[in-house]
């Protein structure tokens, strides 16, 4: 069944003309990633499946009684007011009571178990996280998620990917994040100079069927050049229009002469651009950092390689960008030193994007740091830089302000390259990226001659590019070899050991140095008195709401209704039995009198 369709869309910005005449359908259980280069219309799509955003002609039409969920690339939120709040606000008021419970438990496994934190006070990356919850507690039977693992770390990227695995609507998402499109897609969209193309599989396979779609296409041309030459050939000796075969053979040449010639996909070419660098690189030496009273790295001592590759992972918040920050000598450790050798060039990509002049014109940003450049391959000017980096000769003279946000990231990324850096410090690089442009990236670091020192959260990434792994960790600095797969194995094997050493030691502990008498509380004595008939009475509702959905199998809106106020049900039964469970203990642990 089709829950949602897009028909003939077209879309228009500044002239451009990001979606040209494209149609879109959403079957039930549909989970499509919607990929392409940035620029290219992918965030303006799901606005207008999310009726958030109206296109130029077309229509987009929701099956009878089909719910959307859609969380933007920036969530709104209001200045102030509690978390939990602010991710209730958008439901129905009839609905907020009963969904509190799911609420809280989402904003606990995304990290933020202090619902009642004022909202002003998260940071982008906790916004996001909080955007999330929103977006998940929402009835809906569609999911529109535009870049979710943006801004939020590893550790919270993997708890989403479980949650939305175990989804049973239909997701529609915007994501550069591969590992992602791997695990959860079942269909991958890309859209390309305004059109769709869609591939039925993951990431995996649409990456096999375009490189076969492609080879298909060069195959075509070669043998099209192949016969246009023999039959120029022919026309060139003057050949004449006697017979009804010499009149085909003409037609069959000028259908070949003006045949539409396939563009050559366009692909980002990052020539290695660096400057020598000597024995001496950066030393660091038993340098701490505290903010607030808060610890964020403790006498830590590493000397950077010429050739070093690490990736630097942690929670938001732990000190991975304070680390960069300290290296660049914008925010200066506690104690310890960072010595920086004569002849490094540090190229410094940060999150937060330098301020850009919106008026300024694109190949004028990047004049302002170098007009032409050295490279392997000779000299090249800034606006065949440019051109490399996918901005034609007419985006180039283009105002700033007319970028879309990764068009903005690619930018940036040029003009710190073309300062030929030879250590290189990329603080979530990944962000906003499209994919093309970090799978070249990823090529381009792999050939280039200096250190690169990464921050990031995208796992696909620093598998390809790290050979040793930062983890900060409570006021550590803790070092893995290998990349992030190697790095994960190894948390998992840490995990482990700690969680049975922590049961061991808890045993142990189970008798206190000092006795206290355990005893319920007025509220507990309450508790334990009503729960199983509690349980009693939400296993029965359950079981009526099974019998119902039996019989009303046919009209999809109400089974909707009950399919959803059973999973309400089946959450509060889980919970009870939590309950009950500890209840249950805490009274035969009193009867024993301990």
């Amino acid at each position: 069944m089709i829950l949602l369709s897009a028909q003939n869309i077209s879309k228009t910005y500044m002239e451009r003309k990001v979606l040209d005449d494209v149609s879109f359908f959403l079957n039930e259980g549909d989970k499509t990633g919607i990929i392409g280069i940035n620029g290219t219309g992918k965030s303006t799509l799901l606005r207008i499946l999310a009726d958030a955003e109206e296109s130029d002609s077309g229509e987009v039409v929701r099956s009878k009684g089909t719910r959307v969920s859609y969380l933007p690339q920036i969530p709104e939120f209001d200045d102030h007011g509690t978390i939990l709040e602010q991710v209730l606000l958008h439901l129905p008021k009839d609905l907020r009571e009963s969904k509190e419970y799911e609420a809280k438990s989402i904003l606990d496994k995304l990290g933020l178990s202090d619902h009642s934190r004022d909202i002003g006070t998260l940071s982008g990356g906790e916004k996001r996280r909080a955007g999330i919850a929103a977006a998940l507690i929402q009835p809906s039977d569609v999911l529109l998620l535009d870049e979710p693992t943006n801004h939020i770390d590893n550790e919270t990227a993997q708890m989403l990917e479980d949650i939305l695995m175990k989804y049973r609507g239909a997701i529609v998402m915007v994501t550069h994040d591969r590992y992602f499109l791997n695990k959860i897609c079942s269909r991958i969209v890309e859209i390309d100079k305004g059109k769709l193309y869609a591939c039925e599989g993951n990431y995996s396979t649409y990456l096999e069927q375009k490189a076969q779609r492609e080879a298909d296409i060069a195959a075509a041309e070669r043998k099209n050049k192949s016969l246009y030459r023999r039959e120029l050939e022919w026309i060139s000796r003057g050949a004449r229009a006697r017979g009804t075969k010499s009149k085909d053979r003409i037609e069959r040449f000028e259908t070949l002469k003006n045949r539409e010639v396939p563009v050559e996909a366009e692909k980002l070419q990052l020539q290695s651009v660096s400057s020598r660098l000597g024995k001496k690189t950066i030393e660091i030496e038993g340098i701490s950092k505290s903010i607030n009273g808060n610890p964020l790295i403790t006498d830590f001592s590493y000397i950077i390689s010429r050739d070093a590759r690490i990736g630097i992972v942690g929670r938001n918040g732990a000190g991975k960008s304070t680390f960069l920050k300290m290296i660049m000598g914008t925010v200066h450790p506690d104690s310890g030193s960072i010595v920086i050798g004569d002849t490094v060039n540090i190229g410094y990509f940060s999150q937060e994007c330098e301020s850009m002049d919106p008026t300024m014109r694109v190949i004028e940003y990047i004049r302002e740091t170098a007009d032409r450049v050295q490279t392997p391959d000779g000299t090249v000017t800034a606006s065949q830089m440019l051109e490399r980096f996918l901005f034609t000769p007419e985006l180039q003279w283009n105002r700033i302000e007319k970028l879309s946000g990764g068009e903005r990231k690619r930018l940036y990324l040029l003009k710190i390259l073309m300062t030929a850096p030879n250590i290189l410090l990329l603080d979530e690089p990944t962000n906003d990226l499209d994919i093309a442009t970090l799978t070249i990236l990823e090529d381009y670091l792999e050939n280039f001659s200096g250190a690169v020192i990464a921050v990031s959260h995208d796992r696909y990434f620093l598998d390809k590019m790290a050979e040793e792994i930062f983890e900060f960790r409570e006021g550590e600095c803790i070092r893995y070899n290998g990349n992030y797969s190697d790095y994960a194995e190894k948390v998992r094997e840490r995990d482990a050991q700690n969680a049975s050493k922590q049961e061991k030691k808890e045993k142990k502990e189970r008798t206190p140095t000092v006795r206290t008498k355990l005893r319920f509380s007025f509220k507990e004595q309450r508790e334990y008195e009503l729960i199983d008939g509690e349980i009693a009475a939400l296993e029965q509702e359950i079981a009526d709401t099974e019998k119902e959905i039996l019989l009303n199998s046919s009209d999809y809106v109400r089974l909707q209704e009950l399919t959803d106020k059973k999973a309400e049900l089946d959450a509060q039964l889980e919970y009870k039995m939590e309950r009950w469970v500890y209840l249950n203990d805490l009274a035969e642990r009193i009867a024993l009198g301990e």
